[in-house]
């Protein structure tokens, strides 16, 4: 088939190349001014599926009902002792929460005024008796530091038990754990290295406290989606505030970020991490594969110019036809250097095979038009239909990559039968005599041909097995295993998810009043998938009248204690000495042979012998604690009644939207990073509440989404890309050998995927449209040639020209197995395995599938 347009166009370049460079030019510099006014790009992956899905629809109300559970950044602090970890959370709370510039909120979930004051009141009643009793019996220790919160305090206060001791009144064994605990933290002082210390055990507050180590503070930063990491000046301010406040692991805290954006931000990070060694391997890759596609630097540049022209003149018409890319949209940049290469290397590689014969460049271009055009044309039909079927689905980001790598075929296309021979003119590009083809694959294809049997049953085996192994293909869609598990967010989140309730895969559920969220929320709890169900209402103690009134009573005998009319004032130096010494003659006499006491005591003779740094640094270590605990315990002892109406503004607003619909947040039960446990979680939900939303819910339906999109633009593309060869080629069976070798090239694929035990992804998953893409224009060059008449199939220059095609886009794209961004890598992975199965298809199944010519094409 040969087109008049496409030996039109060529002599057209050919004949008048300056005249058409000029054009090409005058083209790209009005799209390079048009992407520099208009480039815009967002790194939001909400907008990537349509918002017309249903589930997509849910998710949209309870956005919408509650904003403030948006995009967030999750500060998790890890303090070496409860009392460092309540300080850090607190100083950094403080500290952030003015800065609206940056920040739109910042809160506490696990702490703040109402969470200090009537934390007593979650514990079983039991348990809070006994927490007010061991404090009322702590009194006699308390006092001393509550009315003295310095050193010298402290050691009255160590004085007076070691005095108990001495007295009968306590074993040494029930405070050696304690004192062992202090003697190591004022060790660590007086030799200089950090020092921590909790004193909740001391006064028996670790169940009141519940000794938590770990703390959070929720931030929702301001986002520009227009920046690849919106996240980062909110986080680099968060990171700064911490190292004002000393919050590191010198002064006992680990302050850690993850949550959607900091998870966002290290993805786009991994992305750009090693983007040398991926760039300059897919470089060299192209150079190395186009030399010796074409053995000439000339026209090595001539294809690489043409095929950056259409790169650039897709990108404006991209922003001008969609608005802006998204992060799937984007990759038309390797769809389109790949194919737009193929396009150029075919067209070269004939006009080289044509130069043997035709000293004229100008006519040996013209002859390669009459050769490769009518293919070519085709091929990009064919392609740019396989991408606009994409158009019609659900998933936005693959559509609009479907809209744009479509236009970008025909401006390849165009751009390679004009641009591209004029710059061979204009380069000169010298004659070369040596043959195009290789004539040592003769053999191989008299094999093809006289043993297409042997062969044919041969690939029926593999597509046997390959199909027999779809049923193990996974799917696995869930956007965390995209991650690098070694950055700091997803390490983070990981560390998190092992805690099932603090886990981030929950699922919430919006009922139309707050009795009718109690009432779903008893029989979603009951379900042996959940572990646990929040409302508002959770929030409302249970029992509250006994416990109040225990802590009543405590607080009428400790307040005097906690809150003493008149304190000392500040000791001196030689004041702390004086009491250190006393403490530790005190410990001494109190258990002359006990191992943890006579340790306490030999320290304190030390730090009193020692210089005032040591004791400064004793006080540093003892001193701030303790004030964190004794604000502590006022605070819990000034309980007073929880009732729906006194919970504070913020914490309503988090359950209760301004209409009255309740929020009801439901925890899954076992490994929340399983898909499987995921899977049954979210089905077991959503028996019960079919309006639910969330992330298990959002993993499980965006994989439907997306796999479904994929089958129907598969569909699709099929049907219209048969139609269009029936319509042009006019034979079922030539239909029938271009897309045959497609579907074998798609189904091995997917059966080594099983073999090497590579998941289907969000990233990967786009392999699949660019194997289809380039078999589509590999198999119709073959067709063609074949139903044209030519025999030796390998020999010729049309299977050089497939060959390093394919090498040349397999190693370009193989690169990307050097990122370290997981998904990336193994979407560099399969894009490699599905060009060696096509490269496969082509060079050996198709030849053999065609066999010998069509004896009209030899007649």
């Amino acid at each position: 088939m040969t087109l008049r347009p496409v030996r039109s166009a060529v002599r057209l370049g050919a004949d008048h190349p300056w005249a058409t460079l000029a054009a090409a030019l005058a083209l790209c510099a009005v799209a390079l001014w048009f992407v520099v006014g208009h480039f815009d790009m967002t790194s939001d992956t909400a907008k990537l599926i349509s918002d017309k899905v249903a589930w997509r629809q849910r998710e949209i109300v309870m956005d919408t009902a509650f904003p403030q559970n948006g995009d967030s950044t999750i500060v998790v602090i890890d303090g070496a002792t409860p009392e460092l970890a309540e300080a850090a959370a607190a100083a950094l709370t403080a500290k952030l929460a003015p800065n609206t510039h940056l920040f739109l909120s910042v809160r506490r979930p696990d702490g703040g005024p109402f969470f200090d004051r009537e934390g007593l009141l979650f514990l079983p009643t039991k348990a809070v008796q006994d927490t007010v009793n061991q404090l009322v019996s702590a009194q006699p220790f308390l006092g001393p530091m509550a009315g003295d919160p310095s050193l010298r305090g402290v050691m009255s206060a160590i004085g007076t038990l070691a005095d108990g001791v001495k007295a009968g009144q306590a074993p040494i064994a029930s405070v050696e754990k304690p004192l062992t605990a202090l003697a190591s933290a004022l060790e660590a002082a007086a030799a200089g290295r950090p020092a921590f210390f909790s004193w909740q055990a001391l006064v028996g507050a670790g169940g009141a406290m519940g000794a938590p180590t770990r703390r959070f503070v929720v931030i929702r930063p301001r986002l520009d989606y227009g920046d690849l990491t919106p996240g980062v000046p909110a986080s680099d301010a968060i990171r700064t505030a911490a190292r004002s406040l000393d919050l590191d692991p010198a002064h006992g805290v680990r302050l850690r970020l993850t949550g959607s954006v900091p998870l966002s931000d290290e993805e786009f990070a991994s992305l750009a991490d090693r983007a040398w060694l991926v760039a300059g391997t897919m470089v060299l890759a192209v150079l190395g594969m186009l030399w010796l596609a074409v053995k000439s630097f000339k026209l090595v540049a001539a294809i690489l110019t043409t095929t950056f022209a259409g790169l650039l003149l897709t990108t404006a018409a991209g922003l001008l036809t969609v608005g802006r890319f998204n992060l799937i949209s984007v990759a038309f940049i390797p769809l389109f250097v790949g194919l737009g290469v193929d396009f150029g290397i075919q067209l070269s590689v004939r006009y080289r095979a044509e130069r043997l014969t035709e000293p004229d460049p100008r006519t040996a271009l013209q002859a390669a038009a009459a050769g490769i055009g009518g293919a070519l044309v085709l091929a990009a039909a064919a392609i740019t239909l396989g991408f606009l079927a994409f158009l019609p689905t659900q998933y936005i980001g693959v559509s609009e990559l479907g809209v744009i790598a479509g236009v970008g075929m025909v401006l390849g296309l165009i751009l390679n039968v004009t641009l591209l021979p004029a710059l061979i003119v204009l380069f000169r590009v010298k004659r070369q005599m040596e043959p195009v083809g290789d004539p040592r694959l003769a053999p191989l294809d008299r094999f093809l041909v006289e043993r297409r049997k042997l062969v044919l049953w041969a690939f029926a085996i593999f597509m046997a097995i390959s199909v027999a192994l779809l049923p193990l293909v996974r799917f696995d869609f869930n956007p965390l295993h995209l991650r690098n598990i070694h950055g700091e967010a997803m390490s983070t989140l990981a560390d998190i998810m092992t805690d099932p309730n603090r886990t981030p895969n929950t699922i919430d559920v919006l009922a139309p009043s707050l009795p009718a969220a109690d009432k779903l929320a008893d029989r979603l709890g009951a379900l042996p998938e959940v572990s646990q169900t929040v409302t508002l209402s959770s929030f409302v103690p249970d029992d509250q009248p006994p416990k109040l009134a225990a802590i009543s009573d405590a607080q009428l005998l400790l307040d005097p204690t906690l809150n003493p009319f008149e304190t000392p004032p500040a000791p001196s130096d030689a004041d702390v000495v004086a009491a250190l010494r006393a403490t530790a003659d005190k410990l001494r006499a109190a258990a002359p042979t006990d191992v943890g006491a006579s340790r306490l005591a030999k320290v304190l003779d030390s730090l009193a012998a020692g210089p005032p740094e040591g004791r400064a640094r004793a006080t540093a270590a003892l001193i701030p604690p303790l004030h964190t605990l004794l604000d502590q315990l006022r605070n819990l002892l000034s309980a007073q009644p929880v009732t729906l109406d006194s919970l504070p503004a913020d914490l309503k607003e988090d359950w209760i939207t301004t209409d009255g619909r309740a929020r009801i947040q439901v925890s899954p039960r076992g490994d929340s990073n399983d898909n499987r446990v995921l899977q049954k979680f979210s089905k077991a939900v959503q028996k019960l509440a079919p309006e639910a939303s969330g992330p298990p819910i959002s993993i499980q339906e965006a994989g439907k989404t997306v796999s479904g999109a994929f089958i129907e633009a598969g569909l699709l593309s099929l049907v219209t890309i048969s139609l269009l060869l029936l319509a042009v080629l006019r034979s079922l069976r030539e239909v029938a050998f271009t897309l045959a070798p497609i579907v074998l090239a798609g189904f091995l694929t997917l059966g080594t995927c099983v073999a090497i035990g590579q998941p289907i992804n969000f990233a990967n998953v786009i392999a699949f449209p660019l194997l289809f893409g380039v078999g589509v224009a590999f198999h119709i060059y073959f067709v063609m040639a074949w139903r044209g008449g030519m025999t030796n199939l390998l020999q010729s220059s049309l299977a050089r020209g497939v060959f390093f095609s394919a090498l040349t886009t397999g190693t370009a794209f193989g690169s990307l197995m050097f990122s370290r961004h997981p998904g990336t890598a193994s979407m560099g992975k399969i894009l490699m395995i599905s060009l060696i199965w096509t490269l496969v298809a082509a060079l050996i199944f198709e030849p053999a599938l065609l066999g010998p010519p069509k004896p009209e094409a030899e007649a």
